[in-house]
């Protein structure tokens, strides 16, 4: 079965389709990771973007019940290179395809993902269908340029209720902005009593909770099209110590009056090297963002830098000068990645106990 991958530079690839058999639109990214492609397939923070993975053999391991990120895949659509029809792995339960097919995502392969990766690199992400051979690309092509991409995938992706993973230490407030299982499995790890709560929760509401200690979650989009979370941050900010992941590192920024700014194709893989600039140490990190902090809107600001990414010298950490907060770009449980950051969950419990000890000397 033949499928046309359209981009709305007028671009069209030519490959096979598998998986579901919906005609999906959205913002064509790329990740650069060799393996965790069922992570990334779940990762919520890819909500309305069609994912080219550039290794060029995907799904050789298959698809097992532990590695999901998130219950419902929010992606697009898959553009791979070559996809496995015949997995091997003891934990395989089912093939890629037929993962595709159950959750009706649309996939396409037999195309050059390297072609593909070139464009976005030099011109930035594109929106981009996968459809039918059969549909004319040149209405396609129109109908591409002339639709907006959609700015609510938080709301999408944010759990509707409140619930909680209970456990017997320090009480996290995990604001959920499309949150990636693997945060709340190492708070878990680590006896917190979590209560997770929507994007849209007040800060009198958290306060309401007694937290010990509130993270704030990764997720899709723009942080600007969040503002709910502005006055949020704001209220609990100095009151209860923060510790924000990716989209809440830039929520963070932006409600302590930086600015944020779209990358032209971001970071989006599980290599990228980052240095800690008060020990010097780099970690290898896993990333999945298309925007970032911009360095000097902090100049005004009570926000100091604590990480750079060593490929492109963007912003991949922040700490408050007055408050304990700190916030990083990358994701410290990896989930796919390796586990180099893993330690900054061991520093937020840290800091609550601080901050423990400190509200008991006053």
């Amino acid at each position: 079965m033949k499928r046309q991958l359209i981009l709305e530079d007028g671009t069209i690839f030519i490959g096979e389709g598998f998986g579901g058999d919906r005609m999906l639109s959205g913002e064509v990214v790329f990740n650069t990771g060799m393996t965790g492609y069922q992570e990334i397939l779940s990762d919520p923070s890819y909500c309305g973007q069609i994912v080219t993975l550039t290794y060029p053999l995907i799904g050789n391991y298959g698809i097992n019940r532990d590695d999901f990120e998130s219950i419902n895949p929010a992606i697009s659509g898959l553009i791979v290179k070559e996809a496995a029809d015949f997995p091997s792995n003891w934990r395989n339960e089912r093939s890629l395809d037929n993962f595709l097919k159950m959750r009706n995502i649309p996939g396409i392969s037999g195309i050059d993902t390297r072609k593909l990766t070139r464009i976005i690199r030099k011109y930035g992400t594109l929106k981009g269908i996968i459809c039918r051979l059969e549909e004319n690309s040149e209405d396609v092509i129109e109908k591409l340029r002339s639709t907006s991409l959609r700015t609510d995938q938080v709301k999408q992706v944010s759990t509707k209720t409140a619930y909680p993973s209970p456990g017997r230490g320090r009480r996290v407030v995990l604001v959920d902005y499309g949150m990636k299982h693997g945060i709340l499995r190492e708070l878990n790890n680590r006896g917190c009593d979590v209560i997770v709560v929507p994007y849209h929760t007040t800060a009198e509401e958290i306060l309401n909770l007694s937290p010990d200690g509130v993270m704030l979650s990764n997720g899709p989009g723009d942080p600007k099209d969040v503002p709910e979370a502005i006055s949020m941050i704001q209220g609990l900010l100095g009151k209860v110590p923060l510790f924000g992941i990716c989209l809440g590192h830039q929520l963070f920024a932006l409600s302590c009056g930086a600015n944020t700014e779209k990358m032209k194709f971001g970071h989006r893989g599980s290599n990228h090297p980052v240095k800690d600039l008060a020990t010097g140490k780099v970690a290898l990190t896993s990333q999945n963002h298309g925007y970032t902090v911009n360095e000097t809107s902090l100049e005004n600001t009570r926000l100091a830098v604590t990480h750079i990414a060593l490929n492109d010298g963007t912003i991949e950490g922040l700490k408050h000068k007055d408050y304990p907060a700190f916030t990083v770009q990358y994701h410290p449980e990896a989930s796919p990645g390796p586990e180099d950051a893993n330690g900054l969950f061991e520093q937020f419990l840290a800091m609550i106990e601080s901050d423990k000890l400190e509200g008991v000397n006053k």
